[in-house]
């Protein structure tokens, strides 16, 4: 008789997913000659993980115009005029700020997005992400 569990694991995406094949074997032949007693039990279960999340941040410095650290903030991270000031007044006395928490794709978009704008305005803002 045999019995026992086969598995296999396979993780892609933030998503794992576990196969266990159970083999119970019965007597080893019937009349015909064929294999009787096997059973062969599927099972598939998927485990979501949730995406690890990035923190964008703006860092100071001495050059670039609150103005436009405010209108950066405005328009990149869909902050109200408010909340772009508390960030940028954040950035001004801390040297960071938090703009906001994303998955990996969006933070880097969001890094890249804003250090493009930045140089194209010849300034010298930093935006930097990290992970949570």
């Amino acid at each position: 008789m045999l019995s026992g569990p086969i598995g296999n694991e396979t993780v892609r995406a933030g998503v794992t997913q576990t196969s266990v094949t159970e083999m119970t074997a019965g007597p080893d032949y019937d009349k015909d000659g064929g294999d009787a007693g096997t059973v062969v039990v599927t099972r598939t279960k998927t485990v979501t993980k949730r995406p690890n999340l990035y923190r964008v941040l703006l860092l100071n410095d001495d050059y670039t115009p609150m103005e436009f650290v405010i209108h950066v903030v405005e328009s990149f991270f869909q902050k109200n005029r408010e909340e772009a000031t508390r960030i940028m007044l954040h950035v001004h006395h801390h040297g960071v700020g938090e703009c906001g928490i994303y998955t990996y794709e969006v933070a880097e978009t969001k890094v890249t997005q804003v250090m493009d704008f930045a140089r194209r305005h010849q300034h010298p803002l930093q935006c930097v992400m990290e992970k949570k």
